[in-house]
């Protein structure tokens, strides 16, 4: 008999194992990221002190795209460079939180690179 795949906890799996090798100092801190069917949600984290240093999603007024698709990612991308390095944090890990690096994903960490951010 076949089983059908949950995709919700593969995808739980693949972050539990890639946590398991990477972590947020407070001279790099992780840059997580959570996509729902309707918002993003990036946060700079401090794992060392449990601390979240910066939050930015599609709810914040800032951002006029209020889906998960490419273009509210480059939006939500750019907002998170530019609150990490009012806060100097320059340097980050990037956690794609189990997710492939493909599609919104991709967009997001390819528009926080070019605000300034370096992973």
């Amino acid at each position: 008999m076949i089983k059908k795949i949950n995709r919700k906890e593969e995808r739980q799996r693949r972050h539990i194992r890639v946590r398991t090798k990477i972590s947020g100092t407070s001279e790099r801190p992780r840059l997580c990221v959570f996509r729902s069917n309707h918002n993003l949600y990036v946060q700079v984290i401090d794992d060392v002190a449990a601390k979240t240093l910066v939050q930015a999603s599609t709810l914040d007024k800032e951002v006029t795209e209020k889906h998960s698709n490419k273009a509210a990612a480059k939006e939500v991308g750019e907002l998170i460079a530019k609150r990490a390095l009012e806060k100097n944090i320059k340097e980050v890990v990037f956690d794609r939180g189990g997710y492939i690096y493909h599609g919104v994903v991709k967009e997001l960490a390819e528009a926080a690179r070019q605000a300034g951010l370096v992973f």
